[in-house]
């Protein structure tokens, strides 16, 4: 089974966000639809898409502002963004670009356009990329080398717990399904129980270390990996001594 990247589609016209969502449907793609800022940013403390269509004009903040706000905050600040805008000029296309999006579409488009400029735009931002090392809050994985290090102190961890934390942190802050899990690392071509999810996670914990806890697990969902910092336990040796 293939996983179906996800959208979010945040416009206030339902018809536009209508016609945007079956055909992104149609196309392998998972769309959300949220209608102004507020249910926008509800969908964003759910779960992390792989790409936004955000509109500029937008009930309440806007799209403009919304982008500004999204790539000033750590956990946003890498989802790859497209603006949708009424407003062709050159000075609101600079302004579009330089708040954070990743492209600028100007009403009227074709869905053909669209689809294309999404495509184009998630391959830019593919978090596959082999042989590069990935480091989130002191946890580093090079795949090159096949090493994992927390705080400069190697850690052991057993194959299948390397390829399960290299797909974690390659889309960290995002919640996998057990199911998508087994997809992305073990392949749809073998049956496992889902339940062994849970074995290697909780393997890929012990083996992490004081890192464990980035691994979280979400009720109901899954699993992430989440960049909050992991605070060390500091001993005061002169009160000890003392």
């Amino acid at each position: 089974m293939r996983i179906m990247p996800s959208v979010l589609v945040v416009e206030d016209e339902p018809a536009i966000a209508e016609l945007i969502a079956v055909n992104l449907r149609h196309n392998g793609f998972r769309p959300t639809w949220a209608m102004d800022s507020v249910s926008a940013q509800r969908e964003l403390d759910a779960a992390l898409p792989d790409l936004i269509l955000l509109d500029w004009m937008l009930p309440g903040e806007s799209g403009l502002s919304l982008a500004k706000r999204w790539r000033a905050n750590e956990r946003t600040k890498a989802i790859p963004l497209i603006m949708l805008t009424a407003r062709g000029d050159e000075a609101d296309r600079v302004a579009g670009l330089d708040a954070g999006a990743d492209d600028y579409i100007s009403k009227p488009f074709s869905t053909k356009e669209l689809l294309a400029r999404v495509r184009a735009v998630l391959r830019r931002h593919s978090p596959e990329r082999t042989g590069e090392a990935i480091v989130i809050a002191g946890l580093s994985l090079d795949s090159a080398t096949h090493r994992v290090t927390f705080g400069q102190q190697p850690l052991k961890l057993g194959p299948t717990e390397f390829k399960l934390l290299h797909y974690l942190m390659g889309h960290a802050e995002r919640v996998h399904s057990r199911g998508q899990l087994l997809d992305k690392v073990w392949g749809d071509h073998v049956y496992i129980e889902e339940r062994t999810v849970d074995v290697h996670v909780k393997r890929l914990r012990e083996a992490l270390g004081a890192a464990g806890s980035m691994v979280e697990t979400v009720r109901g969902a899954g699993y992430r990996l989440t960049a909050k910092p992991v605070v060390p336990v500091i001993v005061d040796t002169n009160a000890i001594l003392g």
